[in-house]
């Protein structure tokens, strides 16, 4: 369900659904944030962030956001066009997760970073939700895994387990972390996200006779 909905086609009234884009990359940069001063395990995408960011000395968020570039060149081969929510998903994730990690203090004791984990992931699949749900173009990293299985037939399932094994080996490699979180990030994410989905989808309203 979830790539199906990141390639589902602007229709209708677009700017309308851009405060829903933009709030949802915000937050979901703000509970990466939150992941990662709880030092329990990241994501594999923020595992391969974090060993990039150790291995230049470049922001976290900038790395983010360099990543994500670079995933939006691969969709070239795959003629996948981007949407207003991939060029958004570049700029706004990147920034939001520097801004919140300028602000955000490290916590102390196990409780507490236990607490920073759950919250980010439980708000990282609202903010996925939110962001998918304003229906206007998938994140580079969504793009690409579900482009791949456009081209070339291989189930989304075995597609995505590929490309996320390879980023958290690469990441671990470079000094990402990996732990706890990572497994119930990975076990929750699909669940949260498509729980919260239906609460948040545009749909197309149909004109009254």
């Amino acid at each position: 369900m979830l790539a199906a909905l990141t390639q589902v086609p602007v229709t209708v009234r677009p700017v309308r659904r851009l405060p829903q884009l933009i709030a949802g990359l915000w937050l979901y940069g703000a509970c990466m944030a939150l992941q990662i001063r709880a030092t329990l395990g990241l994501d594999p995408w923020d595992v391969l962030h974090e060993g990039l960011t150790k291995l230049t000395g470049l922001s976290f968020g900038t790395i983010t956001a360099l990543v994500g570039v670079v995933v939006l060149l691969c969709w070239i081969p795959l003629r996948q066009r981007p949407g207003v929510g991939t060029v958004a998903n570049v700029l706004v994730i990147g920034v939001a997760v520097d801004v919140t990690l300028m602000v955000l203090p490290t916590p102390e004791g196990i409780v507490l970073r236990a607490v920073f984990l759950v919250t980010g992931i439980v708000l990282n699949g609202l903010a996925a939700a939110v962001y998918i749900g304003a229906r206007l173009g998938p994140g580079p990293r969504d793009g690409l895994t579900t482009g791949f299985c456009r081209r070339t037939g291989i189930s989304l399932r075995l597609v995505r387990t590929v490309v996320e094994v390879t980023v958290l080996a690469i990441g671990w490699l470079l000094g990402g972390t990996i732990g706890l979180g990572t497994v119930l990030y990975a076990v929750t994410i699909g669940p949260l996200t498509q729980a919260f989905l239906p609460l948040v989808t545009w749909v197309e309203s149909t004109p009254d006779a």
